[in-house]
């Protein structure tokens, strides 16, 4: 059965961390492009960084880009998102997604979500 489970939200204090983890089962994340994404309170799901099949390559969004770093075990199928120096404006329920199936052009298949809290 083909899953994507996040886990790792928490309430934070600004400037703390966390470590988000995306666990799949059915597929092999290695060979997929995966994705993290969040979506905030009345706004729109945003690309937060993914990380290319095979190479490893990393991409970031500019709001993230030096506090936020997305790698892969690929022992423990997992991807994580390690974010550091949190802030409120990064509080929102944090996705992760695949490219699972052909043509591998965009993010189809999707976990639940974690929220993250970043509140004093």
């Amino acid at each position: 059965q083909l899953r994507l489970v996040e886990s790792g939200g928490d309430l934070v204090q600004p400037g703390g961390s966390l470590k988000l983890s995306c666990v799949a089962s059915g597929f092999n994340l290695d060979e997929k492009a995966i994705g993290w994404f969040r979506q905030a309170p009345g706004k729109e799901r945003e690309f937060v960084a993914a990380i290319n099949r095979n190479s490893g390559t990393t991409y970031y969004a500019h709001s993230v880009e030096g506090r936020f770093t997305i790698a892969r075990d690929n022992a423990k199928n997992t991807v994580y998102l390690q974010m550091n120096s949190l802030q409120s404006e990064d509080t929102a329920v944090y996705f992760c997604a695949a490219k699972l199936f052909p043509p591998f052009d965009s993010y189809d298949y999707w976990g639940q979500g974690t929220q993250v809290t970043v509140s004093s």
